[in-house]
């Protein structure tokens, strides 16, 4: 079966480079790689109870990628986090919340994940029609100057409440309060489990130390695969990560435990085989992992976004979680940016490296 013609177009002379590519370090044979049968083979085994499953299930089985084992969220708490004025100026739309879940729903989307003031505001009307994953902390950018810290907004209960299916958190991995969010969320994903909910867990790092004159290591496959594997650790259901743009950066940022061994082992410098080094650190794969969109850069967005898509799938991940570059866009163009990712996990040609 030849793959879908517009995704190799899209690739140009790197079509081979990402296509072709075989893991040969981390194999994908020692996967659980994703599948319909991702719940019943990871978690009917485990300590969530089965009203979790339920909450599993109504996820990965909603939208146009419903039973595939794939997840395609639209995340929109960037108001928050990056300033409403500067995330919705390009769609002013956006500043209506309402039209955020319409975004998500009509372009087929598994879930919505948004604030309390998003998702609450809309609740009787749309709760039923699409899983809604309420964020219950952010980083505020009014304090200044501006630190690497997420607060709590509201309380897991407050979303069990709106009919959520699932509370979202962001854990700054290597910042002064991480130690503070580590503590706060596990407990906050203890009480979401105990009323039934599912959870995800933004795994990103923050430190300037992570940034030296050479390169910035925030999104190393080595630090965010450890990210991930904390994550985890607190049992979380899905961990959201940003996908890889180099490796090493426990060695050239000069802490933690690394060894050269460790690196030739595990990886090498292919896209894939970076993002696939995540996917092991969320227990080879039984936690699923989605990687996030980034952000619009106009013209490339549609090129990047399947790009990310492809690197995810073929590294044996379990999809993205894409906004700024489907909202920031007029309402049409958003979905069938959307679309055009989600045929990336619905071709069955495009498979696992």
């Amino acid at each position: 079966m030849k793959t879908d013609k517009n995704i190799v177009e899209l690739l140009g002379e790197k079509a081979d480079f990402y296509l072709e590519h075989v893991c040969e370090k981390i194999t994908k044979d020692e996967l659980q790689t994703p599948s319909k049968a991702n719940i019943d083979k990871v978690f009917v085994q485990s300590n969530r109870n089965p009203q979790v499953l339920r909450s599993l299930s109504q996820l990965y089985n909603h939208g146009n990628l419903a039973g595939t084992g794939y997840l395609s969220i639209l995340p929109v708490d960037q108001g928050i986090e990056h300033s409403a004025a500067f995330s919705f100026y390009k769609n002013p739309d956006y500043f209506d919340p309402e039209n955020i879940i319409k975004l998500a729903i009509e372009a087929g989307c598994n879930g919505v994940a948004s604030t309390f003031g998003v998702l609450g505001l809309n609740a009787r009307k749309y709760a039923h029609k699409i899983p809604f994953i309420v964020k219950i902390n952010h980083n505020e950018l009014l304090t200044y100057p501006n630190k690497y810290d997420q607060t709590l907004f509201g309380k897991v209960k407050n979303a069990w409440d709106m009919g959520a299916i699932a509370v979202g958190a962001t854990i700054y991995f290597g910042s002064a309060e991480s130690n503070r969010q580590l503590k706060e969320i596990a407990e906050a994903f203890e009480e979401a489990h105990s009323l039934g909910m599912a959870t995800i867990l933004w795994c990103y790092t923050r430190n300037e130390n992570f940034k030296t004159e050479k390169k910035d290591y925030h999104a190393a496959a080595d630090v965010t695969g450890q990210a991930n594997h904390i994550g985890v650790t607190i049992q979380t259901d899905i961990i959201k990560q940003k996908l890889p743009t180099n490796n090493f950066g426990f060695k050239e940022i000069g802490f933690g435990k690394y060894d050269d061994e460790m690196y030739k082992t595990l990886t090498t410098e292919h896209p894939i085989d970076l993002c696939r080094l995540q996917v092991a650190n969320c227990y080879m794969g039984k936690i699923g992992l989605i990687n996030s969109g980034g952000g619009s850069k106009g013209e490339s967005d549609l090129t990047e976004a399947v790009t990310t898509a492809l690197i995810n799938k073929r590294a044996g991940a379990s999809g993205l979680i894409m906004g700024r570059k489907a909202f920031q866009k007029p309402f049409i163009r958003g979905i069938e940016l959307l679309h055009s990712v989600q045929q990336v996990y619905l071709e069955d040609s495009i498979t696992i490296a």
